[in-house]
C-alpha cells in the first residue's frame, strides 16, 4: 500500500505510517501542487494525506476514485467536497481535538497584541522610530472586567474563554446554534442572538466551521452593529470576514482593532494596507504550529490513513455515513 503526502509532516506521523508497512511519498517543493500534479500523483498512490488547501473537489475525487483513504492534516475540511466523496464511498479523515489549546493561545495571543498595538510599535522599533517619549501616542487598551464574546464556542473557543476568565475576569457570551451546556455550567457562558453578540461584545473571537452560512458574516453590516471600542478576533477562516469591510470599519473607527491568524486571500500580500494599521495585529495562519501540536496532528492523520488502507473505521471521520453498517466495522 502506498500513501501519497502533500507536504513534509512531522516524524511521527511518518513513523507510524511506515512501521505499518505503508511506502510514503512526499512532496517537498515548497509550493503547492496544480490539481493535475495532484491527480497524476494519486493515480500512482492509493490514499492521500492532505496537508495544506489542496482543492479536493468533485473532478478529483472522479479522477482519483480508486483511493481508500483521505486524510486531512487538520481540522477543517471545507477544501473538501465531502458529499462527492461519500458517494464515491472514499472516508475523509480529519485531525480534531489536539489542537484547541495551541488555536486558543493563537487568539489570545492576537488579542493582547491588538488592544497594546504590538505589532505596529515593533515595528517602529525596526524602523528607528522608538525615540521621543510622548504618554499621549500609540495608547491600547484594558481587558480587564470586558466581556468576550465567542462565534462558535466549542473546543477552542473554550479553551479561550478559560484563559480569558483566569488572566482577566472576562464575561463570556456565545452565539451557537445549540447549547454548549458545559460551557455554561463551568465558566457561566451565556447565549445570545447574533445581533447581542455583536453589540454586547469587546472583544469577538470566531471560532466556527466556515460553511455556506458563516462565509462572509463578518461584513459592513456586522461590523456596524459592533462597539467602537471592539476588537474582533479570527483564527478559524479568512473567509468567515470581508476582508475589505473589515479594512474599511477599521479606518473609519467602526470597531477599534483586529487580530487575524487567517486571511483571504493566503497569504496575504505584502502591502495589504491591514499590515500597517496600528490596532491591527496578523500571524501567518500558525494556530496549530506548536511541536506537540504539529506532532499530534501527524498521528492522528497517520492513524486515519492506516485505518482506511486496512478497511477499518478512521478513528477521526467526517463522513461517517459511508459505513452503511457500523456493527461490522472495527476501530
Amino acid at each position: 500500500m502506498k500513501v501519497f503526502i502533500t507536504r513534509v509532516i512531522p516524524d511521527a506521523g511518518l513513523q507510524l505510517l511506515q512501521n505499518a508497512g505503508i511506502t510514503v511519498t512526499q512532496w517537498t517543493e515548497k509550493r503547492d501542487l496544480t490539481p493535475t500534479e495532484l491527480i497524476d500523483a494519486c493515480k500512482q498512490h492509493d490514499a492521500l494525506l492532505s496537508s495544506g488547501a489542496n482543492n479536493i473537489d468533485a473532478n478529483f475525487l472522479n479522477e482519483c476514485k480508486h483511493l481508500k483513504v483521505i486524510a486531512l492534516l487538520s481540522v477543517g475540511y471545507d477544501n473538501v467536497d465531502v458529499k462527492a466523496a461519500t458517494q464515491l464511498n472514499i472516508p475523509i479523515g480529519n485531525t480534531p481535538g489536539v489542537l484547541s489549546g495551541a488555536t486558543a493561545d493563537t487568539a489570545f495571543l492576537l488579542m493582547l497584541a491588538a488592544s497594546r498595538k504590538a505589532f505596529y510599535v515593533h515595528k517602529k522599533i525596526l524602523k528607528g522610530e522608538w525615540k521621543f517619549f510622548d504618554p499621549t501616542t500609540d495608547l491600547g487598551i484594558e481587558l480587564n472586567g470586558k466581556t468576550l464574546g465567542i462565534f462558535g464556542l466549542g473546543k477552542i473557543g473554550f479553551e479561550l474563554a478559560k484563559k480569558c476568565m483566569g488572566a482577566y475576569n472576562m464575561k463570556v457570551i456565545y452565539h451557537n446554534r445549540g447549547n454548549n451546556e458545559e460551557a455554561e455550567e463551568k465558566l457561566n457562558a451565556i447565549k445570545v442572538s447574533f445581533d447581542e453578540l455583536l453589540q454586547q461584545s469587546d472583544v469577538l473571537s470566531v471560532h466556527t466551521a466556515l460553511t455556506p452560512e458563516t462565509k462572509g458574516i463578518f461584513n459592513t453590516t456586522a461590523f456596524s452593529k459592533m462597539k467602537p471600542s471592539a476588537i474582533f478576533i479570527n483564527t478559524a477562516r479568512g473567509s468567515i470576514h470581508n476582508e475589505e469591510d473589515l479594512k474599511k470599519a477599521l479606518e473609519a473607527g467602526t470597531i477599534w482593532g483586529a487580530g487575524l491568524d487567517v486571511t483571504n486571500p493566503e497569504p496575504m500580500a505584502k502591502d495589504n494596507p491591514l499590515l500597517d494599521m496600528p490596532n491591527v495585529a496578523i500571524l501567518p495562519h500558525i494556530g496549530s504550529a506548536t511541536v506537540d501540536t504539529r506532532n499530534a496532528m501527524s498521528v492522528i492523520a497517520a492513524k486515519n490513513t492506516i485505518a482506511g488502507l486496512a478497511g477499518l473505521r478512521l478513528p477521526h471521520i467526517v463522513n461517517p455515513e459511508i459505513y452503511q453498517d457500523w456493527s461490522k466495522i472495527s476501530c
